[in-house]
């Protein structure tokens, strides 16, 4: 038998249990389910990134050919790459 999830006065407190424990106590992983969020919509973070000009522009070229912005672009050949690693 699992371990009951105690509660907990703020998201702190949650914070600070769920770092000293392993879920595994308390859920059976081997039950779950993979959940589906179809219109959760990611939260963003803007980031600085020092490019050199020509590739700027290369990607602005190439962007363009796919009538996308350039930093579209960018967000989707980082995905693409990021997939084919963790392969």
């Amino acid at each position: 038998m699992k371990n009951k999830i105690p509660e907990f006065k703020n998201e702190d407190a949650e914070r600070k249990f769920w770092a000293k424990h392993d879920s595994s106590e308390f859920l059976d992983w081997k039950k779950a389910k993979r959940a589906n969020f179809p219109n959760l919509k990611p939260s963003l973070k803007t980031i600085s990134i020092r490019l050199p000009a020509a590739m700027i522009e290369e990607l602005k070229t190439l962007a363009h050919k796919r009538d996308v912005p350039y930093q579209s672009l960018m967000k989707i050949f980082l995905a693409d790459k990021i997939k084919e690693e963790r392969k």
